[in-house]
């Protein structure tokens, strides 16, 4: 009788398990990168802002653990900059932005400048560089980087390692 063959995506002893990819504003973006994660294998919580900016509450309300990836996808959602400082204090390992890399530089500044906790784990703006135009394509970038992030990798591609 042969021993089954151990296959290089699962993991043996059962124990490793995945962040959630909790993703705050609901638009394309959004959903592609909810489709894209869930085929990956992650659980994926869209939380959405309601017209009073209760998406700091509804984020509150996941409660951040270690492992978990926070991505928003609207920087012009009311509770934004609430929700960024909310997560990057929180126990999740990787927190990102959607911005543009002006938008980006003047976010560092502001939260640097304010002292916030959990700097070296912002990713803004999210994603690879993998010159995506589309929602799907975008989204796959933000979770490559998510992906690649969990397990302590650089991005780069297979054959330059």
């Amino acid at each position: 009788m042969s021993t089954p063959r151990e296959q290089p995506w699962r993991d043996p002893t059962g124990t490793e398990t995945q962040g959630r990819l909790v993703v705050l504003t609901r638009n394309p973006i959004a959903e592609a990168i909810g489709v894209i994660a869930s085929t990956a294998g992650r659980d994926v919580v869209v939380v959405d802002e309601d017209e009073e900016g209760r998406g700091l509450a509804a984020v509150q309300s996941v409660g951040l653990r270690e492992g978990d990836a926070v991505v928003l996808c609207d920087h012009d959602a009311p509770d934004a900059p609430a929700v960024l400082r909310h997560a990057l204090a929180s126990p999740a390992s990787y927190v990102a932005m959607m911005a543009s890399r002006r938008r980006s530089e003047g976010l560092l500044a502001e939260l640097a400048e304010e002292g916030a906790s959990g700097l070296d784990k912002l990713r803004v703006p999210a994603g690879l560089d993998t010159g995506g135009k589309t929602a799907g394509e975008i989204a796959l970038s933000v979770v490559a980087e998510v992906v690649a992030t969990a397990y302590g990798r650089s991005g780069r591609p297979m054959r330059e390692l």
